[in-house]
């Protein structure tokens, strides 16, 4: 399986990153939800380069240009509430892609210990379409995992693409025993080593659902 982690090569990208991380910056969550976008245009345009091409012959007004242009059928599929800015930085990006989101949270039996729900699906078909699975935040992968299942329920894609902002590095391991290695990617701004008793990203950068969006009940 291939893992892409932008954090170990130089790019704007990195600043973005830096600034979700700070505390003081992430107070406004207008610029919270726009670096998030943009770390969602630059992890698409990266993409771009790994799809399948064709040449399409372009009437201009003075001849025909070929030009190559991504040829594979894009379905871009979100984890709610988080990540929305993340999905539609993508979206800017593939304005042609259909369109998945699927309702994962977190329920919590005591205050260390929870299971993961899914509740809700609303996907196009995926059969021999690249997928490509947007989530800010990956700490257990255990939403993920729940998520990719239940967009099975609608094909089986050609190829997938993990997109997160930070991951642990738990999470990127168990990812790789779970997802099918010949055909997925994952694609991190930054893995972080440690998770803390409440299963949160360390030093990660917090809940950011609630940085996007407020807190919640």
């Amino acid at each position: 399986m291939k893992i892409v982690d932008f954090s170990k090569s130089n790019s704007v990208l990195n600043r973005f990153v830096a600034e979700l991380r700070d505390v003081n910056i992430q107070k406004d969550s207008l610029r919270f939800r726009r670096n998030v976008e943009r770390i969602g245009e630059i992890m698409a345009y990266e993409i771009s380069k790994d799809l399948d091409y064709s040449i399409e012959k372009v009437q201009t007004p003075l001849g025909i240009a070929n030009v190559s242009v991504p040829s594979d059928k894009i379905v871009i599929g979100t984890i709610l509430r988080a990540g929305l800015p993340l999905h539609q930085g993508f979206l800017n990006i593939f304005d042609k892609a259909e369109n998945a989101f699927v309702s994962a949270y977190r329920k919590y039996t005591d205050q260390n210990h929870f299971d993961i729900h899914v509740e809700y699906l609303a996907s196009p078909r995926i059969d021999e379409k690249t997928l490509i699975i947007t989530d800010p935040m990956l700490a257990t992968g255990g939403s993920m995992e729940l998520s990719y299942h239940a967009m099975l329920t609608k094909g089986e894609p050609a190829h997938i693409h993990i997109a997160s902002i930070i991951a642990s590095r738990k999470a990127v391991e168990y990812l790789k025993s779970i997802f099918p290695s010949e055909k997925t990617t994952i694609w991190v701004a930054a893995i972080d080593e440690d998770l803390n008793e409440h299963a949160y990203i360390v030093p990660g950068l917090g809940d950011a659902g609630d940085l996007c969006f407020g807190e919640k009940e």
